[in-house]
């Protein structure tokens, strides 16, 4: 409803601007204004989508340059700019780019790869990706790539801790049965009968490809081929647990309790560490579901159901959100998630200093005044239809990319 809404915009928009015929300096600043629609309308949130174009004048032509993954926001733009009768000189830089070449594609091979706002190791970590997770890449500089995870977030990669695919590489990859590691930390061994020799560490919702199967463990392999053992006790076969999981309140709580004490860790999305939607982001990924990176994508997907904002009707598993309150003269600002426990104790869990509960019981001795008083309201996932909520048992994959 949101997208429609913004093309109607768009469209009329269009009509207006473009109705009168104007020429000159005035299409110029035309088509800057109708350049900013098509990204309020298909890349209103940089994090998820790409669509950053500059439009200058340069000896009696239009130059175009920036860069998008949005190439049909981009093919608009073009054909405005050519019925208005310019000449176009189009530098923009369409994304995969050439740098990508047949290696469109990348699997994270290590438990955690750490995914940085910016090119380089020093850079803010923007998020995280467990072991085996399918990425989409965008861009090569250097050691690093830019990919686009699952949830649609677009940042940067060190070569690292991904495996690169060509599109049969990743066709193989993603047709092999595979295990999924359900508990909160553990390894893989070199030898099943042996738990002294390593070939890496594993973390709470990680993948591998499945070659053999034993009494006690499954032989696994990696994206890069690398091979290893699983204990059968710490983990479940893919499609048997995507089958099985029931998305509850309970089960929520029972894997958000399992990562009481984990540190807080701005950019966390894994057991090693998680920052407060990255929390309830793990929660809900081994309840099934892919949901928004952010706490501020959060609020956005769901059911509200707590308009008043009283607390009377959530119910266990409902998302929190706390952070700044409209005023006449600034937005809501969200800055943090938590879970809705209840448990006739006012509790809810969530990753602050570290992961614990609190309670909006101001009697309780975990009482947290700070996150009370600043409450902006809940959003329901579960048992609600939203294109923002990806359902793994409707997908059929973890790791599902979006086109």
């Amino acid at each position: 409803m949101y997208a429609k809404f913004l093309k109607l915009i768009l469209f009329s928009f269009f009509i207006v601007v473009f109705s009168c015929g104007e020429t000159g300096n005035h299409d110029i600043i035309a088509l800057n204004n109708f350049n900013d629609s098509l990204k309020t309308v298909y890349a209103p949130d940089k994090r998820v989508a790409r669509f950053h174009i500059e439009i200058k004048e340069k000896e009696g032509d239009i130059l175009l340059q920036g860069e998008s993954d949005q190439p049909v926001a981009v093919d608009i733009l073009i054909d405005r700019a050519e019925k208005l009768g310019f000449n176009i000189i189009n530098k923009i830089n369409v994304l995969p780019d050439s740098t990508v070449g047949q290696f469109q594609y990348a699997v994270v091979n290590n438990s955690v790869a750490n995914i940085r706002s910016n090119p380089k190791h020093s850079g803010e970590l923007a998020t995280q990706a467990l072991l085996g997770t399918d990425l989409k890449v965008l861009k090569i500089d250097g050691d690093f790539y830019q990919v686009q995870t699952p949830d649609g977030y677009i940042s940067w990669v060190d070569h690292g801790g991904v495996k690169l695919l060509t599109r049969e590489q990743f066709e193989a990859w993603k047709s092999t049965d595979k295990i999924i590691f359900t508990k909160t930390y553990g390894s893989v061994y070199k030898n099943q009968l042996s738990e002294f020799e390593k070939v890496g560490d594993i973390v709470l919702g990680s993948q591998l490809a499945v070659l053999e199967e034993s009494e006690r463990s499954f032989k696994v392999q990696y994206p890069d081929k690398r091979t290893g053992y699983v204990k059968k006790s710490e983990c479940l076969q893919f499609n048997t647990w995507i089958k099985d999981v029931q998305p509850s309140g309970n089960l929520l709580e029972l894997y958000a309790r399992e990562l009481m004490g984990v540190p807080y860790l701005w950019g966390g999305t894994s057991s090693k560490g998680v920052d407060c939607s990255g929390f309830t982001k793990t929660v809900y990924l081994m309840n099934g579901y892919i949901i928004p990176r952010d706490a501020s994508q959060q609020i956005m997907a769901g059911n509200n159901v707590d308009p008043e904002l009283d607390m009377s009707n959530l119910q266990k598993g409902d998302l929190m959100f706390f952070g700044k309150k409209a005023t006449d003269s600034t937005k809501q600002r969200v800055t943090h998630v938590g879970i809705w426990l209840g448990n006739g104790k006012g509790e809810f869990i969530h990753a602050s200093g570290k992961v614990k509960i609190g309670s909006i019981d101001s009697e309780a001795e975990n009482y947290d005044a700070f996150n009370t008083n600043r409450y902006l309201g809940s959003r329901r996932y579960l048992g609600e239809e939203d294109p923002l909520i990806i359902d793994l048992k409707k997908e059929g994959e973890l790791s599902k990319l979006k086109s």
